[in-house]
């Protein structure tokens, strides 16, 4: 049937806000109290110099909203931010929507039935016997899970498939209050808003996916929480979460690189999610990675923030476009609930 291959990526986002503008027109008043000394802190050295936002607090502050009417704004966002992304992606492969034989949508941060695959799919104009698949509350690492049951169904059914990541964190600023949350401070410094499509076809030009895999420390699940609240989705991030993937991460990967007979010598790209700078920290060191090993992953969080599940997809299309040539061989390494941690090994191919 041929070797799934990533034929073309497709990126959407809405406009850009710098943090520090955030931070003075926002995010200053909407901590009290002892928090807000604390909060300019995270912020400033969350890494992140601008993100974008679907909803931007500058201009619309939907912290006291309740969940339904923060759904109801999600399906209004989503949709067109999707169809970019999609569009782009086609254009990318060389494909209509009509070739697509699975459609695959990730998303934790909007739910509504019909949802975005169903949407996505009528006004794209793919065909009424496409699959489908909803991805949901996977967090930070479901494009992995995503693109591995996409290539799945292109080496079973010799047909493309098509993968979007797309999630809007801009809906769900808590309220303020003068309590201490670090938790909370930390995923408002942090989160933006991406979609971002992939395309997979059997064979041809592109980034073949030799494998995906994950390991879970269900030890630990309570460390990483999504809670579906009166006043939308609120994070829970323990600050022990760089410790647990200190504990895989070196592990997951050896024995994933081993299995096609590399090791991290041979891997020329390291597209990994950038939960925050002491996850990247972690990942450099236990990797022993060199200086610019995460230089795509940092540069991604300054200028994008953490996206969530678009975001290590968002790295792969910036290593994609590196000058002169793209790396031969990249892992994807992305973190969420569980606490998982998931992997996939790329080469260039064609």
């Amino acid at each position: 049937m041929g070797t799934p291959v990533i034929a073309g990526l497709g990126t959407a986002q809405p406009p850009a806000a710098m943090q520090d503008e955030l931070w003075t027109g926002f995010f200053a008043r909407h901590f009290q109290g002892n928090t807000r000394a604390l909060a300019e802190r995270i912020f400033a050295n969350s890494g992140v110099t601008r993100r974008q936002a679907a909803v931007n607090p500058l201009l619309e502050d939907v912290s006291e909203w309740p969940t339904e009417r923060r759904m109801r704004r999600y399906q209004v966002e989503a949709l067109p931010l999707g169809k970019e992304a999609v569009s782009r992606a086609l254009t990318a492969a060389g494909l209509d929507a009509a070739d697509i034989g699975m459609f695959v949508v990730c998303s934790c941060t909007g739910y509504a039935t019909p949802g975005l695959d169903i949407l996505l799919a009528r006004d794209l104009g793919m065909s009424p016997s496409t699959q489908r698949m909803f991805v949901g509350h996977m967090g930070c690492y479901a494009a992995l899970p995503g693109l591995g049951a996409a290539s799945d169904f292109v080496t079973a059914r010799g047909r493309p498939a098509l993968l979007l990541c797309a999630e809007l964190t801009s809906l769900h600023i808590q309220p303020p209050g003068a309590r201490v949350d670090t938790q909370q401070i930390v995923s408002h410094a942090l989160f933006s808003d991406a979609a971002v499509a992939a395309v997979v076809v059997p064979g041809g030009r592109g980034y073949a996916l030799r494998e995906v895999t994950s390991v879970t420390d269900t030890s630990t699940a309570d460390h990483m929480t999504w809670d579906v609240t009166d006043t939308g989705f609120r994070m829970g991030l323990s600050p022990k979460v760089p410790q647990v993937l200190s504990r895989h991460v070196r592990e997951l990967i050896d024995e994933l690189l081993a299995r096609h007979g590399c090791d991290r010598s041979d891997v020329d790209g390291w597209a990994v999610h950038p939960g925050g700078p002491r996850i990247l920290n972690v990942v450099e060191r236990e990797l022993a990675l060199p200086p610019h090993g995460l230089a795509a992953s940092r540069g991604t969080l300054a200028e994008h923030g953490n996206c969530s599940s678009p975001t290590v997809l968002l790295i792969l299309d910036r290593l994609w476009r590196t000058e002169p040539s793209p790396p031969r061989w990249v892992v994807m390494l992305a973190f969420g609930p569980g606490l998982t941690l998931y992997a996939a090994l790329l080469e260039r191919v064609g």
